[in-house]
This record gives C-alpha cells, structure tokens and sequence, in this order.
C-alpha cells in the first residue's frame, strides 16, 4: 500500500482539475473518477463544484449514484463543494440529511467573498469565494453546522461527509482540503 492516500476527484464536469491540484500538492495520489470502477481502492472523494444538473445526468448516465452511496456507506470520507454539496443532499444522492437551496445567492454576477470562521480550524477565518453557491436550507439533527453567511449555513459535516457551499481550490489557502485529508489519513 502506497504512503500517500488515494483521493478520487468526481471528475464529471466542474472544477474537478483545481482540487486535484491542491490535493497533489499537499501529497495525495489523485484519481479522477468518471465511471464505478474509478471507485476502487479510494481513500477519499472530492465532489466539486460545477453545474449539479449536468453533474447528476452524468452519475445517471455512468450509473454512478450506487455506487458512490455504497462508497459512504463503506466510510469512505467525502468532500462536496459547491455542488458538490447539492449532490450530497437528501434529493440527489441522499448521503447527508440536508436540503440545498440551488443558487441561493443569485446568479453568477451575484458572486462573493466572504470571512468564514470555522471552529475547528486555526490560523483565523477561511476567504470564501461563492459562485452561484447554494447554502443549506433544511438539516437534520446529526448535522453540524460549521458556518454560516447572514445566517444560513454554508458548511456542514455529518459522520465522514462534510460539504461546503464555496470554491476552497480557487484561493490559496489549503486548510479546508487538509482538514478532509487528516480524516481521511485517520480512516486508512
């Protein structure tokens, strides 16, 4: 077994190349995934932002939705951003017990940053770059609210699964994308 983890990256559409950057960076194998057998053998799984709706055609489409369900199911962390946060929720895949809110902030020239503190990281606030971000407009007791803009939350973990509803590849600060790889080094 390799020293370094394998993270696979859902590498469907969206920001898929920029996670894997910073995943390699901070010295994780990375494996883009695109059909079930992509699934093999992973560590971890990013699932990025990008558009949620080509997104879930092409899971559809790959017949990926079981296969990533059993993938959480096995204890396998995951990471969605953006999107990926959409995905995740009760109405796509069904792995969180969250609902998000598509384009919760506006369109794309709505787009912002944003301050983010996180309890359980140090070093001071996370800057988070929202592009048409969803936030998390329904959860469920076993969810953990991690932050929040003007009161809905846009990060959230549950058991190995935490979502964020901004872009962490597109600045340099890599502590969200550690904090995914410290737990998905504990689980190995």
């Amino acid at each position: 077994m390799s020293s370094k983890p394998l993270v696979g990256v859902l590498a469907l559409q969206g920001g898929f190349a920029a996670h894997a950057d910073v995943l390699r960076s901070l010295g994780a194998e990375v494996r883009e995934v695109r059909v079930p057998a992509d699934l093999e053998g992973l560590d971890g799984l990013v699932l990025p932002g990008g558009e949620s709706t080509t997104m879930t055609l092409g899971i559809e489409r790959e017949r990926l939705a079981e296969p990533l369900r059993e993938l959480a199911r096995s204890g396998v962390p995951m990471f969605g951003t953006c999107a990926g946060l959409i995905l995740l929720d009760r109405t796509h895949l069904g792995l969180m017990d969250i609902v998000a809110r598509r384009n919760a902030f506006g369109r794309q020239v709505h787009s912002f940053e944003e301050e983010l503190h996180f309890p359980d990281l140090d070093g001071g606030p996370v800057r988070a770059v929202f592009i048409r971000a969803p936030w998390i407009e329904e959860h469920g007791d076993g969810v953990e609210i991690l932050a929040s803009v003007d009161g809905h939350p846009v990060a959230a973990r549950q058991g190995g699964l935490s979502v964020i509803a901004f872009h962490p590849e597109l600045g340099a600060d890599t502590r969200l994308h550690e904090r995914f790889l410290s737990q998905v080094r504990e689980r190995r």
